[in-house]
């Protein structure tokens, strides 16, 4: 790849793109972009140095990022190609590329470890990144969520191993040759790009089969698909059901924590404890385990059990992701980017485990207008998990409406009571409901409205 002097980025502020944008800021280069939104994170690249605007016009791209013989563009395939500034960049000859593939020139000479699978990325691909810098004191990460260890997005260390989130949306993956690549799930999700769940399967077959010769696949048991890569090492893992890695002797501590020793083709790891609670963290932290012992393995090494139990104890998780706001005996409260059926059902009924016999709230944030269309039904049964219900208007991201797809579809099949309020009245009818055990969802704008939720469900505490 050529070394451009500027870098400018279309959709910047997206969790993928801020942090490539940081780490060009960290290269030294010039970064400037646009977002439709101002958002925490454009605001602290802005005051890492970032030039950045949110309205959609050429002619507010600064001018020493006009020229493409010292500028290359980054875009997110959010936007769409219609969009102006894109227009202007590919018209003018620009060298104009994907988040994806920039991040593949960014891969080359590291040992990648990819975490795939449309839900559990990012808590697993973090905690790869976590476990790699207790074990190595380095290593390298793009995340897609805010780790709250490293306190960002993009983690720079010593050595060769590269953490990376290996996102189905747009076929992106398939720009990544991992050394070691995990698969969490493989649900029917993006419709809208891959037409069927078929579809989508075979291309995580087709990501599987780019793992390097002498590399391992680390595939969740259950998950249906293909492998097709004979020159690889493919190990299966579980929560609790016996195979290459997987849980026993699980014990529930209090306030959702567990003990637990992870069994490996090498023995047990025995009383590890996950610095963050539920049982989907325990799966993911399996997961996570059995990427840093295959990258061992490929060095010659074993794992030092120590440092391993020290790193997974130390892990402070990723914000939106199972995170706490308040959790007292009389009122709890987290929030959780969960914006697929199968999220919803393993968070809940992880909720369900951690707080037996409480009654469980639960507000969901439907995400995209397609999404909605193809998975309603599952919806509507991952939420009848709760006690009670409330249904936010759908977040559109990029979408137009499709008519006759709104919340109601979902709320009309919900088993328990519902309600559906405008996200600007959230606040106050949660505050205004008798509540106990309290779970927001979604990948939209609903975590605007943790701080102020926290408030409220602290003051009836």
């Amino acid at each position: 790849m050529k070394s451009f002097r500027n870098i400018y980025f279309l959709g910047i502020g997206g969790i993928g793109m801020s942090a490539l944008a940081r780490y060009f800021l960290h290269e030294g280069r010039r970064v400037a972009g646009y977002d439709r939104t101002r958002s925490q994170l454009t605001e602290a690249l802005e005051t890492e140095g970032a030039e950045i605007h949110y309205e959609e016009d050429v002619q507010l791209i600064p001018e020493e990022f006009l020229d493409p013989e010292t500028t290359m563009v980054v875009y997110t395939p959010a936007v769409p190609q219609e969009h102006a500034e894109y227009r202007y960049f590919i018209d003018h000859g620009f060298c104009v590329e994907k988040r994806s593939q920039m991040l593949g020139h960014l891969a080359e000479g590291k040992y990648v470890m990819a975490v795939a699978g449309t839900h559990g990325k990012t808590s697993t691909s973090t905690l790869i990144a976590w476990l790699n810098r207790a074990l190595t004191g380095g290593g390298s990460a793009f995340l897609g969520g805010i780790s709250k260890n490293f306190d960002g997005n993009l983690v720079l260390g010593e050595g060769v191993r590269l953490a990376v989130e290996a996102d189905e949306f747009d076929r992106s993956f398939l720009r990544l040759w991992p050394d070691v690549a995990v698969v969490t799930s493989a649900d029917a999700d993006h419709l809208d790009i891959y037409g069927t769940h078929e579809e989508l399967k075979k291309a995580f077959s087709q990501f599987v089969g780019q793992i390097k010769k002498g590399g391992y696949l680390i595939l969740k048991q259950g998950v249906d698909i293909r492998v097709d890569n004979s020159g690889i090492t493919c190990y299966r893992y579980a929560y609790d059901t016996p195979c290459d890695f997987w849980a026993c002797n699980v014990q529930l501590l209090g306030g959702g924590y567990y003990r637990y020793d992870i069994m490996t083709p090498d023995g047990p790891i025995e009383g590890c404890t996950l610095g963050i609670p539920g049982w989907v963290n325990v799966e993911n932290a399996i997961a996570a385990v059995a990427s840093v012992w295959c990258a061992a393995k490929a060095e010659g090494r074993t794992l030092d059990f120590d440092r391993l139990r020290e790193g997974l104890a130390s892990f402070s998780g990723v914000k939106r992701r199972f995170e706490f706001w308040v959790n007292t005996p009389q009122q709890v409260y987290m929030d959780d980017y969960a914006h697929h059926p199968r999220e919803l059902a393993a968070a809940l009924a992880s909720v369900r485990r951690m707080f037996p016999a409480r009654k469980i709230t639960a507000i969901f944030q439907p995400h995209l207008y397609t999404r909605t269309r193809d998975l309603f039904e599952e919806f509507a049964g991952a939420l009848s998990q709760a006690d009670e219900v409330v249904l936010l208007p759908i977040y559109p991201a990029r979408e137009e409406p499709i008519a006759g797809i709104v919340s109601e579809i979902i709320g009309e099949r919900i088993t328990v009571a519902w309600k559906i309020v405008p996200r600007e009245e959230l606040v106050e009818t949660i505050a205004a409901m008798p509540t106990d055990v309290v779970i927001s969802f979604g990948a939209g704008n609903i975590d605007a409205c943790c701080e102020k939720l926290a408030e409220k469900l602290r003051e009836k505490s």
